[in-house]
């Protein structure tokens, strides 16, 4: 973040410095620019920067992932205090899964274990657990607070509030089917 912000001044100092040039070249020329020219160019280049930064954070975000962790959903939203968001609407979170360490189930092998990653500008990555069952198919959350003793099964069908997946969900999708495919 203090790159972001360092890179923001150097923006604004940068097209300062050109409406300085556009000033003293105008001058040579006979003319004389406004005096509001170089506080303008300063604004413009850091609102510029700024706005390339809210649009690019998400490619930026994802191009970083590591091999075997996958976008399943993006969301894109558009706020009155950035108009500019009406024309485009920007990536302000996302949703990735780590299928490189999903862990079937050794008595139900229909039942994974996966973590899902939460991202979202300016603030840290969430990791939620979820258990997918690719047979019901459905999803729950898995809470950690169960004793090395306790099967998968008898937490989840204990504790776990599940929640309906379509056959066409991403999650489903990148759980069940690569997991099915890898054991054919």
């Amino acid at each position: 973040m203090i790159y972001e912000f360092i890179a923001t001044i150097a923006a604004g100092f940068g097209l300062a410095g050109l409406a300085l040039i556009i000033t003293h070249l105008s001058k040579l020329a006979g003319l004389r620019a406004p005096k509001w020219l170089i506080p303008l160019f300063a604004a413009v280049g850091i609102f510029a920067f700024q706005i390339h930064q809210e649009y690019s954070w998400y490619d930026q975000q994802a191009a970083q992932l590591p091999q075997g962790v996958t976008v399943i959903k993006t969301v894109e939203d558009s706020t009155w205090f950035r108009p500019w968001s009406y024309i485009k609407p920007q990536t302000v979170r996302f949703m990735a899964v780590d299928s490189r360490h999903t862990e079937a189930n050794e008595t139900t092998p229909d039942v994974h274990l996966v973590n899902l990653y939460l991202f979202e500008r300016r603030m840290s990555i969430q990791q939620i657990p979820q258990v997918i069952d690719c047979h019901a198919p459905a999803r729950a959350d898995y809470m950690a607070a169960i004793t090395p003793d306790t099967t998968l099964n008898e937490h989840v069908n204990q504790t776990a509030r599940w929640y309906q997946l379509t056959t066409d969900d991403p999650l489903y999708l990148n759980v069940c089917t690569r997991n099915t495919a890898g054991t054919a």
